[in-house]
């Protein structure tokens, strides 16, 4: 196998990068562009596709194939461009409001059908790009300017819609922790089938630390659990803490105060059964820290992959080798042309019209 030796700056394009001085997209793209100059995948087989926001300028800024479509569209656009070219490595750069609102219903039904996409979800939890509107992910009672008394919905989880949607793969990351998030993305292209990595992202302007009491570095290692497959779920300064299941529900403990270490829950991300997976999902301050990384990677079919398979199949064992074979099979019958003496093949048969 060659070894292709590329580089982040590879993949960046010389276009002048129009976000907001200090947002968190800036550190998402470096890892994705990271990410790509480590997956030995020719330069040319890398697709990035984007629907309408601030996270969809994404395509503008890296030196792919791209496609800036409209509205929520990303995900259908990119099944397309996935089925019509499997050998693709696709990308989507989405955000919470493009992915969760108007591209909702694309965004569940590209996971329902386990596409191999990768999905960068960037969740700021407002609408930046249009000023500072409340989005599907904003929290109950937030303030913004379509929601001056604070928004009387319930948001959106977005795993949960993943679990909902029986998705192979989630996996949560923070825009600040570089290194982290460029770990979760290369475990998602290795995936075969839909991944969605949900990247907590700042917004400086609309929606300035969103996420502080998680992203904060000085309570990182207490606030956040970092999973890995295989390996117990600890967090804490040194790994003093730990998860448990009692009486059905998750807590977090203290290793030697009641709780020794095999008492303490093992990840296992390819677990099928997505209960404690949805559970980790659920995980919230202040009483549990917010699960990180790879939460769920089952395999299952993957869609391209059997579509190509179906494709081979029925063109094995078709008697119809050509459109005008296919055109003359069936029921077909004959018309008259009124200005012809000679007939005109069309439908061999009655016509039914003229009966």
């Amino acid at each position: 196998m060659t070894v292709l030796n590329y580089t982040a700056k590879d993949f960046k394009s010389d276009n002048e990068v129009r976000w907001c001085p200090g947002c968190g997209d800036f550190a998402i793209m470096n890892a994705v562009q990271r990410t790509m100059a480590e997956m030995n995948v020719p330069h040319e087989k890398f697709a990035v596709i984007s629907g309408i926001g601030c996270s969809s300028r994404f395509p503008y800024y890296m030196s792919t194939y791209g496609f800036h479509s409209i509205h929520g569209r990303a995900t259908a656009i990119a099944s397309g461009v996935k089925a019509a070219n499997p050998e693709l490595s696709v990308w989507v750069a989405t955000g919470d409001g493009d992915a969760m609102a108007i591209g909702g219903n694309h965004f569940i039904h590209l996971v329902r059908r386990n596409i191999d996409i990768n999905v960068v979800l960037f969740n700021n939890k407002i609408y930046g790009l249009t000023k500072g509107q409340y989005s599907p992910t904003s929290d109950r009672g937030k303030v913004t300017k379509t929601s001056p008394f604070g928004t009387i919905e319930d948001s959106f989880v977005p795993g949960q819609l993943v679990i909902g949607s029986r998705g192979t793969f989630y996996a949560r990351a923070v825009d600040s922790n570089v290194k982290h998030t460029q770990q979760v993305l290369s475990g998602a292209a290795k995936h075969e089938g839909t991944s969605i990595v949900e990247v907590l992202q700042n917004c400086v302007i609309y929606n300035q630390g969103i996420h502080g009491e998680i992203a904060d570095p000085k309570f990182r290692a207490e606030r956040q659990l970092f999973l890995e497959h295989g390996k117990p779920m600890l967090f804490g300064n040194d790994n003093e803490k730990g998860i448990v299941m009692e009486n059905g529900k998750l807590k977090a403990v203290t290793i030697g105060e009641g709780y020794e270490l095999e008492d303490i829950l093992v990840h296992d991300a390819k677990e099928v059964d997505p209960t404690l997976h949805m559970a980790l999902i659920n995980m919230s301050l202040p009483d549990l820290p917010v699960a990180m990384g790879i939460i769920r990677s089952v395999d299952a079919p993957v869609y391209d992959q059997e579509m190509e398979k179906q494709i081979a199949e029925v063109r094995k064992n078709s008697k119809v080798t050509s459109v005008e074979q296919l055109i003359n099979s069936g029921n077909t019958w004959e018309v008259d042309d009124e200005n012809s003496s000679e007939p005109v093949p069309f439908f061999k048969g009655r016509c039914p019209i003229n009966e």
